[in-house]
């Protein structure tokens, strides 16, 4: 989704940090010199089970939507192909073409504006969802360092700010663990709901 890739590139830069004294941090079994450590945030993206459901909702509600513009514009066109068919065989006065034709014009703007209405929704909700996602990886973080271990969690991602990281510094499997276990258990209590409806075959 064109939207949500906006989600990596905000999570490439810095996703949580604060100001502390310096000192060591452990991380995975390993000690960790200094107190910066790193998320790639591709990783996270593709396997973090909140960010799936919330770009597969938005690709069906996108289909469906779709597949709705299709269905008026098809009736519509039949409209236009049915008064066309009348008015050659002179079954139309001149009056009732008229009122025919400012008729289809009409039903065809109110189209064109159902279309753009509905699009402009869905990508205020997309924007939504990806705020919802950023802070929700913000919050976990905030929890997730509660021992005050870190001073800053980066955002890495290939071809991002940061060009080298030392592997012991990765804490994103945990991190990804985190944050589907506390999805998982938002899902179950009821706090957060995925519509991933599948999408209508086109």
């Amino acid at each position: 989704m064109k939207n949500f890739s906006i989600v990596v590139l905000l999570l490439s830069a810095i996703i949580w940090g604060c100001d502390k004294s310096s000192s060591t941090a452990t991380s995975g079994g390993k000690q960790v010199a200094g107190r910066i450590v790193y998320v790639n945030t591709d990783t996270l993206l593709n396997q973090y089970d909140y960010y799936k459901d919330v770009v597969k909702a938005s690709e069906n509600k996108r289909y469906r939507l779709e597949a709705d513009i299709a269905n008026k514009a098809r009736n519509f066109q039949n409209k236009v192909a049915f008064f066309q068919q009348k008015a050659q065989q002179g079954g139309l006065t001149q009056e009732q073409g008229q009122t025919a034709q400012a008729q289809l014009q009409q039903e065809e703007q109110s189209i064109m504006a159902y279309r753009d209405k509905a699009a402009q929704d869905l990508a205020k909700e997309e924007a939504k969802k990806t705020e919802d996602i950023l802070n929700n990886i913000q919050a976990f973080l905030k929890d997730f360092n509660a021992g005050d271990k870190y001073d800053m969690v980066i955002g890495y991602s290939k071809g991002g700010g940061v060009l080298y990281a030392k592997e012991d510094l990765d804490i994103t499997k945990s991190v990804l663990e985190g944050l589907n276990k506390k999805y998982a258990e938002d899902k179950k209590s009821g706090k957060v709901k995925a519509d991933t409806t599948s999408a209508p075959k086109k």
